[in-house]
């Protein structure tokens, strides 16, 4: 799938993978933090925003072919991978097939070693859009997704959010919710030898602390960094105190050359 791309600023190539019914807008405030270190490739996933929408059925590593196709159009030989939510597992598997290509791994606000229960509260969700529209559950997920003090302070980011949800094609929206509550990477994340940082907010309902830290046992010699105060969209709102984080793990590990 070709899909949509931005490429902004200089310096060694850094892929940024967004979440479920996003867009590449939900790196707009990181970038300009990077741009003059990295350079900073954002992209619509298939079926969402300016990239063409699939025809069937698609699974994760349908994913990883887009982001692979990507790779070879920009001629990037090696890079860093970082991922948001559902990217967050599009990242390392990519990793897992391409390792020699990735210089790094950013795992943000995913979720790996779910319990049965972990699983059955996501596949409920799925469950209830499919019964109930996807539109009846927007104010569960985005509770689960922003405090209440932002959704308070900022109802119009809330709104937009929503409207990211609905302008994507519900066949496409449950078929990548589908894949991220089916993903499980935690009987392979011990595989992965990149360089690889952990980021989740501490009120994460689906990708809480508990469950990243047992990813940052699996993955050797990764970081692990929990977000006080805050749920599952830190890049929404509270890209300020992410990007720091990001920033100096990423020039801690950037490439031979660089």
């Amino acid at each position: 799938m070709d899909c949509a791309y931005t490429v902004e600023g200089q310096g060694e190539p850094l892929f940024l993978i967004h979440g479920i019914g996003a867009r590449r807008a939900t790196f707009a405030k990181l970038v300009p933090a990077l741009k003059d270190r990295f350079t900073c490739i954002s992209y619509d996933l298939r079926g969402h925003g300016d990239s063409p929408v699939p025809s069937g059925r698609f699974g994760l590593d349908d994913l990883v072919d887009d982001l692979e196709a990507l790779r070879r159009k920009l001629g990037i030989e090696r890079a860093h991978f970082a991922g948001h939510s559902l990217g967050g597992m599009i990242g390392p598997a990519y990793a897992r097939r391409y390792p020699d290509r990735v210089l790094s791994l950013g795992l943000w606000s995913t979720a790996a070693f779910r319990t049965a229960d972990d699983s059955a509260k996501v596949m409920g969700v799925v469950a209830a859009m499919r019964e109930n529209g996807i539109g009846q559950v927007l104010d569960t997920l985005t509770a689960r997704w922003f405090t209440d003090a932002f959704c308070e302070a900022r109802p119009e980011v809330i709104t937009w959010r929503k409207g990211q949800v609905m302008d994507t094609p519900a066949e496409v929206f449950l078929n990548v919710f589908d894949i991220y509550a089916e993903t499980e990477m935690g009987p392979w994340l011990n595989e992965i030898s990149a360089p690889a940082q952990i980021i989740t907010g501490e009120h994460d309902g689906g990708c809480n602390p508990r469950l990243n830290r047992l990813i940052q046992t699996a993955m050797r010699g990764s970081e692990l960094v929990i977000l006080p105060d805050l749920k599952h969209a830190i890049f929404i709102e509270a890209t300020d105190r992410v990007a720091p984080h990001v920033r100096r793990f990423l020039l801690e590990h950037r490439g031979p050359k660089a």
